[in-house]
């Protein structure tokens, strides 16, 4: 029986959940409207409708930090949409403008229709004035016609799961993996950044501990030294020796050998030329055996396999570049596919990279790297994008780290994944050691569940 779950409604120092109402699933293509608290998130954008002092503006997902709960409630004629946590107001209209008034005040009734792709349209009664997104963030929520902008998600606070599916069915995107930002900044393997950058590792142990531990995803940064792709933190300038991205590459394929069953993925932030690349991993013994390419395998139209299915051809290892494919044609180079590093922004979503500084107030909104251009509910009917999740800071401060790790969970149940509208795949942190509970715990459990489809 699927387990629904709910957070209590706290800021983000908690991650105690209970349990609460049926609500629509994300994903769920369904003409119900569901009564229990949704984010109104713009099917183009991923933004979602917020409260901002009496005008509603489109606003990163945030939570419950900034009103950005509603609850349909059936009236006469239609429903209003109540805003969550703040008693007795509701998502209004005033001329062309969308705004906050007294529910049961003129022009709080609203008509939601449902459409295609679990999305639905909230329209003036009688009308064909639409509720309208802002392609940007804090542009103002609108009146206006029909088209993409006017689609919304319900997209729910709370969210349905059902028990993972077993060994030999989960597949690719149904798994979460501790991943270590800037995995090769650790003080361990060797030199990795020019003072001051050098006080702040990211990590405390090397790549192979990292492997031991349970590490399964690998952010790397590679620039060109002397003809090779080597791995630092900003550049090399004033780098002696940093550990050649190959080196790094070889301890991943050795472990994975010896290691049948699990699965590894390295995320590159690319500096290097295609060629330079290709010649490092060229230099890397076993690679091939081990690489996956979902680009020959039809991923995109088909869906991601089954991680039994990867295990049983020992395919173990799948490589992505943060470089574009527009840039690397632009620049005459081979695309990096064609020697099976994927394109990053073809094949996952990611949420924009930094809480802030190292210390001080934090800010857990979660939206896309790449801005709305690919927002991180972007999602297809077939495929669905791996989701990177980021959890850390500007610079890496130990009690820092260990404080935001243990919050983890709750950023990621709780504001992550409704602005996703899909589980993370990835939890990607600084210090993964530290925490509690630690970064592994919180991975573990993530996979014993996934979102339920269709109620």
């Amino acid at each position: 029986m699927p387990v629904r779950l709910r957070p209590l409604r706290v800021l983000c120092c908690s991650a105690v959940l209970a349990l609460s109402a049926p609500v629509l699933l994300p994903g769920t293509a369904s003409a119900a409207v569901p009564v229990s608290e949704v984010y109104l998130q713009n099917y183009v954008t991923g933004l979602n409708a917020a409260d901002s002092g009496g005008s509603v503006a489109a606003h990163n997902p945030r939570g419950n930090e900034d009103h950005q709960q509603w609850t349909p409630v059936p009236v006469s004629g239609g429903y209003q949409l109540r805003n969550a946590d703040e008693s007795g107001t509701c998502l209004g209209r005033s001329g062309a403008s969308a705004v906050t008034a007294a529910c049961g005040a003129d022009g709080t009734t609203w008509t939601i229709t449902a459409g295609a792709n679990s999305t639905y349209t909230v329209a003036v009664p009688g009308t064909e004035q639409y509720l309208t997104g802002s392609s940007s963030d804090s542009g103002a929520v609108q009146l206006g016609s029909a088209g993409d902008l006017a689609r919304w998600y319900l997209t729910p606070a709370a969210y349905a799961t059902s028990a993972m599916p077993s060994a030999d069915s989960r597949t690719l995107d149904q798994v979460t993996f501790l991943t270590a930002h800037n995995a090769f900044a650790n003080g361990a393997d060797g030199n990795f950044a020019s003072f001051p950058v050098s006080l702040f590792p990211n990590q405390s142990y090397g790549i192979s501990r990292q492997l031991t531990d349970g590490v399964r995803g690998f952010m790397l940064d590679d620039y060109t030294v002397s003809g090779r792709a080597v791995l630092c933190h900003n550049s090399c300038d004033g780098v002696s020796s940093p550990v050649p991205l190959a080196t790094d590459l070889q301890r991943m394929v050795d472990f994975l050998k010896a290691s049948p069953g699990q699965f590894v993925t390295v995320f590159l932030e690319d500096y290097a030329s295609s060629d330079v690349l290709k010649s490092s991993l060229a230099s890397v013994s076993g690679l091939s055996d081990v690489l996956y390419r979902p680009d020959q395998e039809g991923v995109a139209t088909t869906g991601w396999p089954t991680m039994a299915d990867l295990t049983a051809r020992g395919k173990q290892l799948l490589i992505f570049s943060d470089r574009t494919r527009a840039s690397d044609t632009a620049n005459g180079w081979t695309t990096r596919d064609t020697f099976g590093v994927m394109y990053q922004r073809e094949w996952t979503v990611e949420n924009y990279w930094s809480m802030g500084g190292g210390i001080g107030g934090s800010d857990w909104s979660c939206y896309s790297r790449w801005g709305t251009a690919r927002p991180l509910s972007t999602d297809s009917s077939a495929f669905h994008p791996l989701f990177v999740m980021n959890h850390f800071r500007d610079y890496t401060i130990g009690s820092t780290a260990e404080t935001d790790n243990g919050k983890l969970l709750n950023r990621a149940q709780n504001f992550c994944t409704p602005a996703a509208r899909k589980k993370p795949n990835y939890l990607s942190v600084d210090r993964y050691d530290l925490g509690s509970p630690t970064p592994l715990t919180t991975v573990g459990t993530l996979n014993t569940y996934v979102l339920t489809p269709g109620q």
